[in-house]
């Protein structure tokens, strides 16, 4: 069987990156730790909501790189102090990654009730018509 590209389709012209983005999204690896919501919150913005409960807000770190929104939790681990009859709260590290279309840009980051919440916004764009004059060869 042969695997469809978008290079195999003729009239797109100029999506390698958008090829390259999907076959990274699919290779992310995330394991759906820590569950998140995705919710539009206007014509032009959405918020990115994580279930972050046990983490601190220097236990987490967001970057954005390459069109690419990351957000990474580690957890201290104060276990050598404690002792446990039972752990069934794991601390455990985790790493959630989102493909940022062209525009989209990342607004605050809110921790409320053990909540994340990451504000998205993508303003309209003008629409431009180009006319392409033609000259005679």
């Amino acid at each position: 069987m042969t695997k469809l590209t978008l290079g195999s389709y003729p009239n797109l012209l100029g999506f390698e990156q958008l090829e390259r983005l999907l076959e990274r999204n699919a290779k992310s690896g995330n394991d759906g730790y820590p569950p998140f919501n995705i919710e539009q919150t206007s014509d032009q913005s959405c918020r990115i909501t994580l279930a972050v409960a046990g983490f601190a807000e220097d236990e987490l770190s967001i970057t954005v790189e390459d069109r690419q929104l990351v957000i990474c939790g580690r957890q201290r681990d104060d276990s050598e102090d404690r002792v446990f009859l039972h752990r069934g709260i794991a601390a455990r590290q985790f790493q959630r990654s989102f493909v940022l279309a062209d525009g989209v840009e990342v607004g605050e980051a809110v921790m409320e009730n053990g909540l994340l919440h990451v504000d998205l916004t993508r303003p309209k764009p003008d629409s431009v018509v180009q006319k392409i004059s033609i000259r005679k060869g």
